[in-house]
């Protein structure tokens, strides 16, 4: 007969892995709005102190963020937060390549005409706000999420749950990348119409401009992300 487990405990299982997430989602929360820096290196007592989370449920957060490459936990000492670096860029890129040169050709077979249109109106639009406004604050938010949008459809085009959670990892260092970086209207603009590029090519229905279109993207991208331009 199979032995049930108690409510009580359920319950506690259950309220431990919500403070769990909370701890993980609180962690990325200090590095992308630069409260902990990249690279810093805390005690765990520090950080229960800035999340505000028991310590069972961030060592919990701690393990998931260890094996997605984001800290190393050193026994008895600390907590290390990974500072990105030129090799972590590369492959970061590499692996956005990899997966998204595929995805982008059946997001272009396949993807909606009204998605296609939504898009293109959204980056129109940035554009045009860039052009006349520069980056305020607003904006920067906008082209996050309009980034974020575009990308996100393309990979969901493929309809593959693993790749989905490992670009959502690849997001988070991207994430990481970008925090230091020096963003102007006029490389905003570049990266805005690159992104023009992939889903005018899509609109086309054409998956060769389609890839082709990504990759120059990505290139362009890479460099902006090395300080090279």
């Amino acid at each position: 007969m199979a032995s049930k487990i108690p409510r009580k405990a359920a319950s506690e299982r259950g309220s431990g892995n919500r403070l769990s997430d909370l701890a993980y989602t609180k962690l990325l929360e200090l590095l992308f709005d630069r409260r902990l820096p990249a690279g810093s290196f805390v005690s765990q007592s520090e950080l229960v102190e800035m999340i505000g989370v028991p310590v069972a449920p961030l060592r919990d957060a701690l393990r998931s963020l260890e094996a997605e490459g984001i800290v190393t936990i050193h026994a008895r000492t600390g907590i290390e937060f990974v500072k990105p670096g030129i090799e972590l860029t590369h492959f970061t890129f590499q692996f956005r390549g990899i997966i998204e040169s595929a995805a982008v050709a059946v997001f272009a077979e396949t993807a909606s005409d009204a998605e296609i249109a939504k898009l293109k109106s959204q980056h129109q639009q940035v554009i045009k706000e860039v052009e006349s406004k520069g980056l305020s604050p607003a904006i920067l938010i906008r082209l996050e999420e309009l980034e974020y949008a575009l990308h996100r459809s393309i990979v969901a085009s493929l309809n593959n749950t693993l790749i989905d959670s490992s670009y959502r990892r690849i997001h988070n260092y991207l994430k990481l990348i970008r925090l230091d970086r020096r963003l102007t209207p006029p490389l905003a603009l570049r990266s805005l119409k690159e992104h023009m590029a992939i889903v005018e090519a899509c609109r086309k229905r054409d998956p060769a401009e389609a890839v082709s279109a990504l990759q120059a993207h990505f290139a362009s991208a890479l460099q902006r992300s090395l300080g090279q331009y």
